[in-house]
């Protein structure tokens, strides 16, 4: 009995001691937009300290929007890290403004990469994959998050029948991130009847935060709450931007340093950016003053990595200081 208790605790100590150590993420990927026309391709930035960004590339894209999208042309990327914690996945809009102006626009990029390097691609045409939507015309601004639950990846986006509000739907990726497996289902709705856009879902303490920009009656960006990721969001009747300008893209990320998280959004019509900060996901403070970037972004997400990943992507695509 003492022979084996004595065996439990020594192999428990080995466990520990030789664990492969967690992830200590020390720096942010910006990955964005940077416009209509010329602009609708994916860039990336990089910061120490989430507060100062600077251009890879010279603020050139990083993929070749001719070789991953229908249009030639993608928009609002999303990045988020895997589960395993060494694989990636990107989704974007499929949109070319400059050929094509503003629609309609069915589909979406899925991409996905094991060293932020290389990605490969898979387009995804609601419209043709889901007869039962041949009517949409918007397919815009997708997001990826891990469901936990299922253990899949739900990926949602914003979606308009005709002249109706837009909504926004949810889908699961199948397993190699090259296709959506379940039919679109609605996530949320605004209750007044108002289109929903650029839909961002942030998890803190179980509870998911839906942050969206609001059309129709008002505008700007509102937060509907639930414990559960696919329903029962409640709205939250408050604009959260710092600003009276108009504002869309709504894009939330946490601090490394547990300081808390910073909520960023595109004022499209003043042509820049506006940083804030919280510690709550309720009250937000401005903290422009504390910013600086290189670039003028779009819609765009920061996703935390680790010093060898900034310094791979500094090898291959410049300094960022």
């Amino acid at each position: 009995m003492k022979k084996t208790l004595l065996l439990g605790l020594l192999i428990g100590f080995c466990t520990t001691l030789f664990a492969q150590p967690s992830q200590k993420f020390s720096a942010y990927l910006f990955t964005y937009f940077t416009g209509d026309k010329g602009g609708e391709a994916i860039r990336f930035a990089l910061s120490n300290d989430g507060y100062h960004f600077r251009a890879l590339n010279n603020n050139q894209p990083v993929i070749n929007s001719a070789e991953i999208s229908a249009t030639g042309g993608v928009r609002d990327p999303h990045i988020m890290r895997a589960a395993d914690g060494k694989t990636f996945y990107m989704v974007a809009t499929d949109m070319n403004t400059e050929k094509f102006g503003w629609g309609p626009d069915s589909s979406m990029v899925l991409l996905k990469s094991t060293d932020l390097i290389h990605w490969t691609s898979k387009t995804i045409d609601i419209t043709k994959t889901f007869k039962k939507f041949d009517g949409v015309n918007r397919v815009w601004a997708p997001q990826t998050i891990y469901d936990p639950k299922v253990k899949k990846y739900m990926i949602y986006w914003s979606m308009r029948f005709g002249e109706e509000a837009d909504k926004i739907y949810y889908a699961y990726a199948n397993k190699d991130f090259t296709g959506l497996e379940t039919e679109p289902k609605q996530l949320f709705f605004k209750p007044d009847g108002g289109a929903c856009i650029d839909g961002d879902i942030v998890y803190k303490d179980k509870k998911y935060y839906l942050f969206f920009k609001t059309e129709g009656s008002g505008a700007g960006i509102k937060i509907a709450v639930s414990d559960k990721l696919t329903s029962g969001y409640v709205l939250r009747d408050k604009y959260v931007q710092q600003t009276k300008d108009p504002v869309e893209g709504a894009g939330t990320f946490k601090l490394n340093d547990g300081s808390g998280y910073i909520l960023m959004y595109d004022m499209y019509t003043q042509g820049k950016y506006q940083f804030t900060r919280t510690t709550d996901l309720e009250n937000f403070k401005l903290i422009d003053d504390e910013v600086s970037m290189d670039f003028h972004p779009r819609h765009g997400t920061v996703m935390p990595i680790t010093e060898k990943e900034a310094a791979v992507l500094k090898a291959k695509w410049g300094k960022s200081e």
